[in-house]
């Protein structure tokens, strides 16, 4: 291996050290943005039974043939079937059933008919809607007109017409978002068998670092990336946890890596991986005690974020991700390794995000050093109907500390390695970060 990483050998040697946390059992809510590791087959046909689709009343389709305003079909109406009713009238010739929608059909009925093609009950013209039972007991007895005729199977909802049972509701692999968690309670599933979120800590080092909301001293600055990588962690599906700024002491940075492994399945450090004398966790995770695993810091091809480190750390063997400092090389920096990092240990199939061929719109060239892979940030527009590909303008400049023009973007812009030239029209490949 040269003593220069590229960005792909630097990613690829993480991946190749993380694996998928252990499978647990989760309630739903808590399984939440998890990877199903176990199919799930479907007990119980869904619905259960023939049901309304409409408010309405649950006729034989005989006794409406030909039913018209002029010349209404006239029923008797025997009962109310409420949702959740198991008690079910008998609906015979001539007779109808006053139904609500997701109510069971009782026996005999063939079809509903909208209550809105009916009298409702009141002897008069079209109703809108039924009136509440409260205020009107007679709805549920008496006559009603109908005026239109209805085929059979009109407005209900057939018993496994949505699934059936012993079918594959869900399969292994598969993510849990609101519409399948919904599903699974369906089904009746109240817990599943998933791998777990990763717990992500982050922490960032220096001693010019103050929390926001805190009056700025000489020479301090507020600690940003903290915030911006936990944020950046849970946007990747982990449980993030902010450590917050250390300062730049050899034994407190170690005594806080120590203490916060307990809880880790993946630690993130900023800051101190560089070459300068304070350069705190490179010095301490140079030299962690044998057995206790190690880190390996590295000269990448690549800017902003030359400077990265990763290993293996502490007992269990926790993976650590040592970051720059400077807060676009910091970001930069997650969104091309940490983040990979965290779906690997959720298991989840594609890890890295997905790309998109753009125009380049820029009013003057764009240079990138030879040899170095760089990214920078750029403001992306979709293609629009009919068109190939969208266009992308860059947003700020190169330099790692520019937080604000960060802000404004939702790409990073994919400059290859031997590309030292950019022009607009060009097309280029784009890191979608949204």
């Amino acid at each position: 291996m040269s003593e220069t990483w590229s960005v792909e050998e630097h990613l690829d040697d993480i991946l190749r050290s993380v694996r998928p946390l252990e499978p647990i059992e989760l309630q739903l809510l808590d399984a939440q943005g998890c990877v199903l590791v176990e199919d799930i087959p479907v007990p119980t046909s869904l619905p259960p039974f023939d049901n309304s689709s409409m408010d309405g009343y649950a006729v034989r389709t005989a006794d409406v043939e030909g039913a018209s305003e002029e010349f209404p079909a006239v029923l008797s109406v025997i009962g109310d079937v409420a949702a959740g009713r198991g008690d079910l009238p008998v609906v015979g010739p001539g007779q109808a059933a006053r139904i609500m929608t997701g109510a069971a059909m009782p026996p005999g009925a063939e079809a509903v008919v909208p209550v809105e093609w009916t009298d409702g009950g009141l002897g008069g013209g079209p109703v809108d809607s039924m009136r509440a039972r409260s205020a009107s007991p007679e709805g549920a007895a008496g006559e009603v007109r109908v005026h239109r005729p209805v085929s059979a199977g009109r407005h209900v909802r057939p018993r496994g017409s949505d699934v059936r049972a012993g079918s594959l509701a869900l399969g292994a692999g598969t993510v849990l978002g609101p519409p399948q968690v919904g599903l699974l309670a369906a089904i009746g599933r109240g817990s599943v068998r998933v791998r777990p979120r990763p717990r992500v800590v982050v922490l960032s080092t220096g001693s010019e670092l103050v929390p926001p909301d805190e009056q700025l001293g000489s020479g301090q600055i507020y600690d940003s990336n903290s915030f911006a990588l936990t944020a950046a962690a849970r946007d990747a599906g982990a449980i993030a946890y902010r450590v917050g700024a250390v300062a730049d002491d050899a034994d407190t940075l170690r005594a806080t890596i120590e203490d916060q492994l307990i809880r880790a399945d993946l630690m993130v450090t900023s800051g101190g991986v560089s070459v300068g004398a304070y350069d705190v966790v490179k010095e301490v995770l140079s030299k962690i005690d044998e057995g206790s695993g190690s880190v390996e810091f590295r000269r990448l091809a690549m800017q902003p974020g030359k400077p990265q480190g990763f290993g293996l750390i502490g007992p269990d063997r926790t993976p650590l991700l040592a970051l720059p400092g400077n807060p676009v090389s910091a970001y930069v920096s997650f969104e091309l390794f940490v983040r990979p990092a965290v779906r690997a240990l959720m298991g989840r199939a594609s890890v890295r995000r997905e790309t998109a061929r753009a125009r380049l719109e820029t009013e003057e060239p764009l240079n990138s050093p030879d040899g170095k892979r760089q990214f920078l940030r750029g403001s992306y527009l979709p293609p629009a109907r009919g068109e190939a590909r969208g266009s992308v303008r860059p947003v700020g400049g190169a330099g790692s500390h520019l937080v604000a023009a960060l802000a404004q973007a939702n790409v990073l812009i994919d400059v290859p390695e031997k590309t030292v030239r950019l022009t607009a029209g060009e097309e280029v490949t784009v890191v979608l970060l949204d």
